[in-house]
C-alpha cells in the first residue's frame, strides 16, 4: 500500500494535471457556441441562396491547416476576404448542397466585415447561390468547416414558413421539403435542445465561467460557504439573463467581457488572503453574477431563440447553465475536495496555488480583452 506521503504527492500531481488541462485552453475564445450560423432561402422553388456567417480568422486558419500550412495571424478584413477567395476550391470540398440525388455547384461570394467591437472577431459572410434543379423536391446540407453546434434556418418565399435544424460540424442535415409546411411547435424538443446548449456553454465551452465557479468552490470546504455563493451567483445571472434577452438591459460585450475576467481574478486573489466566507464576498459574487448573466445572454442571443417557444428556451438554457455549474463543483469535490479538504496541507498545497493560477489566467484575459 502506498505511504501517506506518496498518496499526497499523487493527489497533488492529479490536481496539477487537472489545472493544466483547464488552463491549456486559456487562449481560446470564452464562448464558442453561436459563432457560425446558416440561413437558406428559396425563392418560389426556383432559386436558392445559402448564407453562412462565421468567424473569418478561424475559418482562414482551418483552411490553411487543411493544406498543411501554418495558421495566419492576419486580422485585416480586406486581407481575410482575399484569402478566403483564394481558398475557394478547398472551401468547396467540405460544403455540400444536394437536391435529391443531384449535388449542386453554386456560385460563391466571400465578404468580410470588421469586428463590431474590440473583443469580437472579423465576421465572414459567405453566400452560395444557384438555381433549383427542375423537379427537385428536397434539399440537404452539409458544412464541415465548423466543429461546434450551429443552427440552419430554411425559409421559403412567398410562404415565409421556416424550418430550423441544429447540426454538429460535418453532420448532414435531414432532407427538407422545398414546399415547406407550417412548422409544428415542439416544446419538449426545444426544452431538451436548449438544456443541452446551456450545459455545453459551461462544460466544455465556458472556460471563464468554469474558473469563476472553481474560485467560488476553493474559498472554503464548508458546504454552507459554497451554497451561499452559488445561490447568490445563480439568482444574479438569472436576473440579467432574462432582462437582457427581453431587451430591458443592454451593455456592450466590450465592457462585459473584460469585467467578467476581472471578476474571476478578484475571486481567485481573495482566496489567497481569505480562508472563510465574509458577508461582502456574497454581495460581490451577486454583483459578478449580474455580469456573467449578460455574458450568457450574449451567447444565447447569438444562438437565436424560437419565437413560439421563447420562454421555454430561456428557462431550459438557464437550467442547463446551472447543471453545468453543479457538474464543475461536483467534479472539484470528487477530485480534490473529498480526498484532500480535511488535510492540514490542503490550503497551502491546493487552494493557494490553484487560485494563483486562476488569477493569472484571468488577468491575462482582462488585458487581452481590453487591447484593441
Amino acid at each position: 500500500m502506498p505511504s501517506p506521503s506518496r498518496r499526497r504527492r499523487r493527489v497533488a500531481e492529479c490536481l496539477a494535471a487537472v489545472v493544466v488541462a483547464l488552463l491549456s485552453g486559456a487562449a481560446a475564445r470564452a464562448h464558442e457556441i453561436g459563432t457560425t450560423r446558416v440561413a437558406v432561402l428559396f425563392q418560389e422553388g426556383r432559386t436558392y441562396e445559402v448564407e453562412i456567417v462565421t468567424d473569418a480568422g478561424a475559418l482562414v486558419d482551418k483552411l490553411e491547416a487543411s493544406l498543411g500550412r501554418s495558421p495566419t495571424a492576419e486580422t485585416r478584413p480586406a486581407r481575410l476576404q482575399s484569402l478566403l477567395a483564394s481558398f475557394d476550391g478547398t472551401f468547396r470540398q467540405r460544403v455540400k448542397i444536394e437536391f435529391g440525388e443531384v449535388e449542386a455547384r453554386p456560385e460563391i461570394a466571400y465578404s468580410v466585415a470588421p469586428a463590431s467591437d474590440d473583443v469580437s472577431a472579423a465576421v465572414a459572410t459567405i453566400r452560395l447561390t444557384g438555381k433549383v434543379p427542375p423537379g427537385a423536391g428536397q434539399f440537404a446540407w452539409t458544412y464541415a468547416w465548423t466543429f461546434a453546434s450551429y443552427a440552419m434556418v430554411v425559409r421559403s418565399v412567398p410562404t415565409e414558413n421556416r424550418v430550423t435544424e441544429w447540426l454538429e460540424g460535418g453532420q448532414r442535415s435531414a432532407p427538407v421539403a422545398l414546399a415547406l409546411p407550417a412548422p409544428a411547435v415542439d416544446r419538449l424538443g426545444t426544452a431538451v435542445l436548449y438544456l443541452a446548449l446551456g450545459f455545453t456553454h459551461i462544460v466544455p465551452h465556458g472556460l471563464d465561467h468554469v474558473l469563476f465557479v472553481l474560485g467560488i468552490y476553493l474559498l472554503s470546504n464548508r458546504a454552507r460557504s459554497v451554497l451561499l455563493q452559488v445561490s447568490a451567483f445563480t439568482v444574479a445571472h438569472s436576473i440579467t439573463l432574462g432582462l437582457s434577452l427581453y431587451g430591458l438591459v443592454s451593455v456592450s460585450s466590450s465592457i462585459v467581457e473584460p469585467l467578467i475576467a476581472v471578476s474571476i481574478a478578484y475571486v481567485a486573489i481573495e482566496n489567497v488572503f481569505l480562508s472563510e466566507l465574509r458577508s461582502w464576498r456574497v454581495a460581490l459574487v451577486f454583483g459578478f453574477g449580474l455580469l456573467h448573466g449578460m455574458g450568457f445572454a450574449g451567447a444565447l442571443r447569438d444562438l437565436g431563440l424560437p419565437r413560439s417557444e421563447f420562454l421555454t428556451a430561456l428557462l431550459t438554457f438557464n437550467l442547463g447553465v446551472e447543471a453545468g455549474q453543479l457538474a464543475v463543483i461536483g467534479a472539484a469535490f470528487v477530485l480534490v475536495g473529498w480526498p484532500c479538504a480535511g488535510r492540514v496541507w490542503y490550503r497551502r498545497r491546493v487552494v493557494v496555488p490553484a487560485s494563483a493560477l486562476i488569477a493569472s489566467t484571468a488577468v491575462f484575459w482582462t488585458i487581452e480583452r481590453l487591447l484593441p
